[in-house]
């Protein structure tokens, strides 16, 4: 037994010596104890070689066997040394990485770390270092997401090309991610993300669309109706044969073919109805589904909703997709849309639709990413912002609107990930800004700093600026208590900063 008290004293002198490589930072009562521990063990080790010079070779080669079959059968034993060869294979491998991190994050920012040391603060270093440690972003994962529901709108609107062709009703075209989500960033925790697409309605052949302002009375939003008229198609050839003319062909004919009429289904007199449309289209994503070719991947519900498509998408051991198909008619070769979709202060009557800046403020992000650098720190921006706006009277779209006008005055080159404390400063200043002059301005009307890929309606080019804190002009009430939350949320990301994130 000699030999084995010596290997096991062995191995737990190398376990009470080695973890010095974990941690060198070891409290003094703690490096007493362990050389108390070795004194013992040496003292041991010399006893066991005295008695060792008194073995013969024979007696050695029996000990060492009897002791390689003994350990054989003791797995606790191996269990435990195998665990602490993996601990400190790991404890190693983190060293060595956590070296390379520093190392890389010192080559990488070698070229500017002598200009940005002079004048800044030690604190505003360590504070963005913090930021690195424990933001948890999410813009891969909607990045991801984002992609599976376009693939899906795109299988989709394939089955209905095929099973529409040649007939009256709207000819969809291919969906436009709108909104936070699909631009990469969300105020909404991530089990309540909602991928919003927005469909092009065109008209068929034989019908044409024209907008006309609404008329019923004033709302705080643009409203048009979408007026469908007829066009003569006695010359024209669809698919081969000629088309059915709604204006010429005798009234039997007419009547035979009255169910392919865009006119009699999907509108209410002669304005397209959004509600009909709505319907329309959740009946066919139910009746097609299993068309879509990626559908057996997917559980699909249609959700209650009147003028959209609202879709809840389950894999199996994912967390479900939530989808809002909406539909817009285009407003000439612009940028600007007519949306099916209500907004929360206002739902209009089902002929009118309502004018959204969404595909231009979609084009707007997707312009900044191509020219931003990479690992910008925009969308971190919003993201980090738009949670804290919760139980103020500051909205998502006000912050993005600020966001907006900061990407076009500062160069983008500015927006890098070291820049990120900087331009997070820089929201709050001109929110701050922005709420003591009282005025906000549309990105979209009269903005000369507009990117030249937007395209917009001579209107909007030639309009004067239309101020989204009115309210605070005719309200000096209002104007105090947007001040004081702006001062709320300022603290409210000082201790997101300080003491972590959400999602």
């Amino acid at each position: 037994m000699t030999f084995r008290k010596l290997f096991l004293i062995l191995l737990l002198k190398c376990i009470l010596e080695y973890p010095q490589l974990v941690s060198d930072r070891l409290d003094e009562e703690t490096r007493d104890h362990m050389q108390q521990r070795a004194e013992y063990l040496d003292q041991e080790m010399t006893q066991l070689q005295k008695e060792l010079e008194r073995v013969t070779p024979g007696q050695i080669a029996k000990t060492w066997g009897a002791l390689l079959w003994a350990a054989l059968h003791e797995w606790q034993f191996w269990a435990l040394a195998g665990i602490q060869v993996l601990l400190l294979g790991l404890c190693w491998k983190l060293k060595k990485s956590s070296h390379e991190v520093d190392s890389s994050d010192e080559d990488e920012s070698s070229s500017t770390e002598s200009e940005e040391s002079e004048g800044e603060d030690p604190s505003e270093r360590d504070l963005a270092r913090i930021y690195e440690r424990r933001i948890q972003w999410s813009v891969h994962k909607l990045a991801h997401r984002r992609r599976v529901v376009e693939e899906l709108m795109h299988d989709l609107l394939h089955v209905s090309h095929e099973r529409f062709l040649n007939s009256f009703f709207l000819v969809l075209q291919p969906a436009i991610g709108v909104g936070s989500a699909c631009e990469g960033w969300s105020p909404q925790e991530e089990k309540d993300v909602v991928y919003c697409m927005l469909v092009p309605l065109k008209p068929p052949c034989g019908h044409t669309f024209h907008l006309k302002p609404n008329t019923t009375g004033e709302m705080p939003q643009k409203g048009m109706c979408v007026s469908v008229e007829l066009v003569c198609t006695c010359t024209k050839e669809q698919g081969g044969s000629k088309t059915l003319c709604f204006l010429h062909h005798c009234k039997d004919e007419l009547k035979r073919n009255q169910e392919s009429s865009l006119l009699q289904t999907l509108c209410t007199g002669p304005y397209l109805d959004a509600q009909k449309i709505a319907l329309w289209f959740q009946e066919f994503v139910t009746s097609a589904w299993e068309e879509v070719l990626r559908s057996h991947h997917y559980s699909m519900k249609v959700l209650p909703s009147t003028r959209s498509c609202k879709l809840k998408l389950k894999k199996a051991h994912r967390k479900p997709l939530l989808v809002e198909i909406i539909f817009g008619v285009q407003q000439g070769d612009s940028d600007i849309f007519l949306s099916s979709q209500p907004t929360e202060a206002l739902v209009p009557p089902s002929t009118t639709w309502l004018e959204t800046y969404a595909v231009a403020e979609a084009m707007f992000f997707q312009h900044v990413s191509r020219q931003a650098p990479r690992h910008s720190c925009y969308l971190k921006c919003l993201q980090l912002c738009a949670r804290i706006l919760v139980g103020t009277g500051f909205s998502p779209y006000t912050l993005k609107t600020v966001v907006m006008h900061l990407l076009t005055l500062i160069p983008l080159a500015g927006w890098c990930r070291k820049d990120f404390l900087l331009r997070l400063d820089d929201v709050m200043q001109y929110l701050r800004c922005c709420v003591e002059e009282k005025r906000l301005n549309h990105f979209f009307f009269g903005n000369e700093d507009m990117p030249k890929e937007i395209s917009l309606p001579k209107a909007f080019q030639m309009a004067q600026p239309i101020n989204l804190f009115q309210n605070l002009v005719q309200d000096p009430d209002a104007q105090a208590k947007a001040l004081r939350e702006v001062n709320y949320i300022t603290d409210q990301l000082r201790r997101r900063l300080f003491y972590g994130f959400c999602t």
